[in-house]
């Protein structure tokens, strides 16, 4: 599957790879800015970090002939100390962070990710969880829906709770076309956008406790970096940005890291055209401040791995 890392010359500017840096990919997916990374290292390694088995599968095919220089991991945010214990490393050079959804889940309509073809209620991206999208549209109270549409949605209060009672009068609520046309007899059409893609998205954030695994890595990542270790975060919807600006902000206002991006970075009219999915990716970077200078002499074993 052809895949488009998004912002990726900007992210490997501001990770200013080493060709000996230590890196992590914290959202591996299928490899993109992981086989970017590993084409610039030398005797460095990057850590692939993914919560989707599948998804890191096809990034291993996606590397081949890089294999020496990564190590794959089936690993949530919130479980980055025990990857970086598991890896043998107490501190890094770089942290990397796209908070997009895969091009793999959005394709593969048995995920559940996509409103565009009927598929099953499902939207876990570590398939080993317990909670889909199902069991919230169809067991969830109509008040329960509104607020989650209104919070993790974005979506305005009086058509979140119109929505709400849509699905809970409607139920059961059988697939994802069954979900989008509900949806969009409930409320009318404006722009582009289908009436029911915040719903989707607050969905998708609700069954794999986006915002809480969030909160973990923006808590841990300042943590690992070595002093002057850069930290770059992509960002695709306004709640995710905004709580990245919040700690790096207070991170730079703490003297503990010195914020790179004034603005954030957005990608070019020419990345848009040729990767459409690109046009709302917003970049982050800070680099922690230098203090005494740990010892960088780390070795990396790349051949050691972990099949999810």
């Amino acid at each position: 599957m052809e895949h488009v890392p998004v912002l990726v010359t900007e992210t490997l500017a501001y990770l200013a790879i080493r060709p000996d840096g230590i890196y992590v990919d914290c959202t591996c997916g299928l490899a993109g800015h992981t086989r970017a990374i590993a084409e610039r290292l030398d005797t460095g390694c990057v850590l692939a970090l993914d919560r989707d088995a599948e998804s890191l599968e096809r990034a291993r095919e996606n590397t081949a002939g890089l294999h020496e220089r990564i190590r794959f991991r089936h690993a949530a945010f919130s479980q980055l100390a025990e990857s970086l214990a598991w890896a043998g490393w107490e501190r890094v050079d770089g942290i990397l962070a796209d908070l997009g959804v895969s091009r793999l889940q959005l394709t593969s309509y048995e995920r559940g990710f996509s409103l565009m073809n009927a598929g099953p209620l499902d939207m876990r991206m570590d398939r080993q969880a317990d909670r889909t999208a199902a069991d919230i549209v169809n067991r969830a109270t109509e008040r329960e829906l509104a607020t989650l549409f209104t919070e993790y949605g974005e979506e305005r209060g009086k058509l979140a709770e119109k929505i709400a009672r849509a699905l809970v009068r409607a139920r059961p609520i059988r697939d994802t076309r069954h979900l989008a046309d509900v949806v969009a007899s409930a409320v009318p059409r404006t722009g582009k956008l289908h009436p029911a893609t915040r719903v989707f998205q607050a969905l998708r954030m609700a069954v794999n406790d986006e915002p809480a695994e969030l909160d973990a890595l923006l808590k841990l990542a300042p943590g690992f970096l070595k002093p002057g270790g850069r930290w770059v975060v992509i960002a695709f919807q306004s709640l995710d940005d905004r709580k990245v600006k919040n700690v790096f902000r207070d991170l730079g206002r703490a003297g503990q890291a010195k914020v790179l991006t004034k603005h954030v970075i957005r990608p070019g009219a020419e990345e848009v055209r040729r990767n459409p999915a690109s046009r709302s990716a917003v970049l982050r970077a800070l680099e922690m401040s230098r203090g005494e200078t740990d010892n960088d002499g780390m070795e990396c074993d790349c051949e050691k791995d972990e099949t999810p």
